[in-house]
């Protein structure tokens, strides 16, 4: 199995970070969404951030956000400083770019469902760092990610861009290796699979996910 990048999503607590961080994850994300039950303040985000780079000064920090203007993008830049900030709404292509020129390193997350979703999503390489190919909220779900559904690996079977690009929703420790050999993801993204209940990190699972993610 392919080694991936892994980015452990929706972090709120200092155990989690901290087992996130020594577990190997290339990511940490703390989400930016009053609606979501893994929601963290600035402040807070910032006090868990600095403490995974004193566990390893490499590991990238990910401001996860939804729809989100510019006078929270500075905010954010101002006590976070976060290596990236991921788009998680309904950003246009316009918008990307525009928080670009902001200065940010941007993800933009698209939701798959079928190939024209995913025709769709490529031209969002051009404006964007990297693209996250995650599942479309179910109907009714008020959360823009995190609700642990997947759809079908086969859209992404044979896909290729010259930037690298993650795959979200629905994964777990039994399936990402899997999804990683089925869609030849360079990078695989996790929220909900590695918690007991919504909002509450397992250090066990996360432990178990990124073990089977790098193939350990």
């Amino acid at each position: 199995m392919n080694k991936a990048k892994v980015k452990i999503c929706g972090l709120t607590t200092a155990e989690a970070v901290e087992t996130a961080t020594l577990g190997g994850a290339d990511y940490l994300g703390f989400v930016f969404h009053p609606k979501s039950p893994r929601n963290i303040n600035i402040d807070n985000a910032t006090a868990l951030a600095n403490l995974a780079l004193t566990l390893n000064p490499d590991v990238q920090i990910i401001a996860v956000t939804v729809d989100p203007d510019d006078e929270f993008l500075r905010q954010i830049a101002d006590r976070l400083s976060p290596d990236y900030v991921q788009l998680h709404g309904n950003e246009s292509l316009a918008r990307v770019k525009e928080v670009r020129s902001l200065g940010f390193k941007t993800i933009k997350a698209i939701g798959i469902e079928n190939e024209n979703d995913l025709q769709n999503a490529v031209p969002f390489f051009d404006v964007a760092d990297f693209v996250l190919f995650d599942a479309k909220p179910p109907k009714g779900e008020k959360n823009a990610g995190g609700f642990g559904a997947a759809f079908d690996w086969g859209i992404l079977q044979g896909f290729e861009h010259n930037k690298p690009w993650f795959l979200s929703g629905g994964l777990n420790h039994d399936n990402v290796g899997a999804a990683i050999a089925a869609t030849g993801a360079p990078m695989v993204d996790v929220s909900s699979g590695v918690e007991s209940a919504v909002g509450v990190k397992d250090l066990a699972l996360i432990k178990s996910f990124l073990n089977a993610a790098k193939g350990s």
